[in-house]
């Protein structure tokens, strides 16, 4: 089957009575016809479900999906981005171990990786995730590679296979952050990457309105439960072991499960992923187009020609798609407020992946609390403006933008949107 029909066909087991998508249950706790029916279920050596926390029917289909569509032997859903990343790390790293990861992560993963400091684990930040750098900082510590695929805001993008052949190399397992790329654009896991983790929050649910996370496992990594002994308890898996310690040990003991609700609304928005995604992509790069000629303002997207991340791109993306985030430069932190401000179609919020065309001022927002250095180390400055683009016509969004930077340019007061 190709992408968009097994969004829709993909083998997902059926429901009992016929249902076209999956049900809600709404429910913390399954009752069993016996003591010893439960006890098999707790011991996981029949199926069956016994309390929210633990696996729910709704949230396991939407776990089904994602691991069919990332090519994974099992994902695990969490209740958002954050604990997805979260417990991707935990699940396999202890004091004393270190993380190599790009200086362009999302701010509130860079966040994530200094509170990890006070339990032992440091990050090693690299300029860019590239193998070249990957190799030179490698240690006898280092214990995972975590790299954002399409950095956010930086957008800068990595090249899966040949760091996961250098990762492979010192027995260190790729983590990827998909999230900007999701699998409509590229399945990590087919070119080497060994665990992928999501915002589901984002283009996988599409219309925001559910905050949820997803780890797929690739089930492809061999595992040296010397090197990684968190997993040692778990050797018996072999090449599962990091599925089979997530599932049964920290993320049920962290209480990072997702709600009900939330997988049922991701799974109704995945059924539309391709289509979304191949809109957005193609008003991202007939916005940036229109854009990059304009006087005044600078414009970063991976998938202009003259970006030095379009061959990768090509070579990469599902159609040559260059993801649907772009950057405007506006000169100074006066005037991208009002080219913020002088839009009519975007909405000013803290998001990205939905329908609508939303922006946001990273550097008085998510980035508000980081040092001038490792702002630019992300590649947030006081001018920029990070653009989400959505479904409008494209029409409407370029007339909209062209005119907010003809109105900033000849010095126009601002309006509200």
């Amino acid at each position: 089957m190709r992408f968009n029909t097994k969004l829709l066909h993909g083998g997902f087991p059926a429901d009992a009575h016929g249902a076209t998508v999956p049900p809600i249950y709404q429910v913390s706790a399954f009752a069993h016809t016996s003591a010893e029916k439960l006890e098999k279920v707790f011991a996981n050596k029949a199926p069956g479900f016994a309390y929210t926390r633990i696996s729910n029917p709704t949230v396991a289909a939407f776990e089904k999906r994602m691991a069919a569509l990332e090519g994974g032997v099992d994902a695990i859903s969490c209740a958002s981005g954050m604990a997805a990343v979260s417990m991707a790390l935990l699940c396999m790293l202890q004091s004393g171990d270190e993380i190599i990861a790009g200086s362009g992560l999302f701010g509130g993963t860079l966040d994530l990786l200094d509170d990890l400091a006070a339990f032992g684990i440091r990050a090693v930040f690299l300029p860019e995730v590239t193998a070249e750098n990957v190799a030179a900082a490698v240690t006898p510590s280092t214990k995972a590679v975590f790299a954002e695929l399409i950095g956010n805001p930086k957008l800068d993008v990595v090249d899966i296979k040949a760091v996961a052949e250098v990762a492979g190399a010192h027995r260190i397992p790729l983590v990827i952050d998909s999230t900007t790329a999701t699998p409509a654009l590229v399945r990590p896991l087919a070119f080497g990457a060994h665990i992928v983790v999501h915002a589901s929050s984002k283009y996988i649910n599409g219309s925001g309105n559910a905050i949820s996370g997803v780890i797929v496992d690739g089930g492809g990594f061999p595992w040296d439960f010397d090197k990684h002994p968190a997993l040692a308890k778990y050797r018996q898996f072999g090449k599962l072991a990091f599925a089979a310690r997530l599932r049964q040990d920290i993320w049920r003991n962290f209480g990072a499960c997702l709600a009900p609700q939330s997988a049922y609304l991701n799974c109704i928005g995945l059924e539309t992923l391709g289509l979304r995604m191949e809109r957005l992509c193609q008003n991202a790069a007939m916005l940036a187009e229109a854009l990059v000629a304009q006087p005044g303002i600078t414009v970063n997207y991976p998938g202009l020609a003259a970006n030095a991340y379009r061959p990768l791109i090509g070579s990469q993306m599902e159609n040559g798609h260059g993801g649907a985030i772009l950057t405007i430069r506006a000169g100074t932190k006066e005037r991208a407020f009002a080219l913020i401000n002088a839009l009519r179609y975007a909405h000013i919020a803290t998001n990205i992946g939905d329908v609508r065309t939303l922006v946001i001022h990273p550097g008085s927002t998510i980035y508000a609390a980081a040092g001038e250095q490792r702002k630019r180390a992300a590649g947030v400055y006081d001018d920029l403006i990070r653009v989400s683009v959505g479904i409008e016509d494209i029409r409407d969004l370029r007339e909209d933008f062209l005119a907010a930077v003809k109105k900033i340019n000849e010095g126009g007061e601002q309006h509200g949107s």
